[in-house]
């Protein structure tokens, strides 16, 4: 595993590099990606991942005009026709997930595969339903307890943390907020251009997420003409993490089915 730094015109990232094979490109979600997480490594024994910290995440410095999804969609659409690769196999968690729908639904052509992991971005019901959890206005035990399956097991323990990891944890919390607080967490106009996906879709889901629910996930996987929808169960919102071995099963399967 490698962290490295690399620009994208002009714009600094950190990026953990793994692995060697086809090409994937992993946005991660409310939290930058673990170097030493389990799944991180069983994918990097059949492909070459590409792992960037969003800017003001991680160590990733934020320009000072750089506060919009709108932002952070277009540095990766950048990112992608820098790449080497004719084509990469996007990966996107929560947050990272609903980037790589708006990713998909613009720029299919630099796209092997989309496979989206409890995305975030759609809103369904309407101005009193809560389709998303509110992540900054609900207990931080209740959010823990809707986020994981086993929160007993996988919630946060500050006291076990290091300085630089409690730091980078208030990094990603705050630029989680600036990017996704108004409208939260989602784009009005998504669901209607998730139709100009046209690459082979996997949309996976844990199947105890209480921050988006299946349900969430089953309709946001209808929009995607021809998306494949699973459930990985004894998972919540991070299954990549509660259940690594399912998760990389299920990637590894999708990758080697033929479009």
């Amino acid at each position: 595993m490698s962290a490295q730094r690399f620009s994208v015109r002009g714009i600094d990232l950190e990026v953990l590099r793994h692995g060697h094979g086809a090409p994937m490109l992993l946005l991660h979600g409310l939290h930058t990606v673990d170097p030493e997480a389990p799944f991180l490594r069983s994918l990097g024994q059949h492909a070459e991942i590409i792992a960037p910290s969003h800017p003001g995440f991680g160590h990733s410095p934020r320009p000072a005009d750089f506060d919009t999804v709108y932002d952070l969609v277009h540095l990766y659409l950048d990112l992608l026709e820098t790449q080497p690769h004719d084509k990469v196999t996007l990966i996107g968690f929560s947050f990272g997930g609903w980037l790589a729908a708006e990713i998909a639904a613009v720029c299919c052509h630099r796209l092997e595969r989309l496979i989206l992991v409890d995305p975030l971005g759609i809103k369904l019901g309407d101005r009193e339903s809560r389709d998303i959890l509110d992540l900054f206005n609900t207990a931080p035990a209740e959010v823990e307890r809707r986020t994981w399956h086993d929160p007993a097991k996988w919630a946060l323990d500050f006291n076990a943390m290091s300085d630089d990891a409690i730091v980078v944890h208030a990094r990603n919390r705050d630029a989680l907020c600036l990017y996704g607080w108004q409208p939260f967490m989602y784009n009005p106009k998504l669901p209607r251009w998730l139709r100009r996906i046209a690459v082979p879709t996997l949309v996976l889901w844990g199947a105890s997420d209480g921050v988006v629910t299946p349900d969430y996930g089953r309709a946001y996987s209808s929009l995607i003409p021809g998306a494949k929808f699973e459930l990985i169960e004894r998972a919540g919102h991070h299954p990549e993490i509660e259940q690594p071995a399912g998760f990389v099963e299920c990637v590894q399967r999708f990758i080697a089915t033929e479009g």
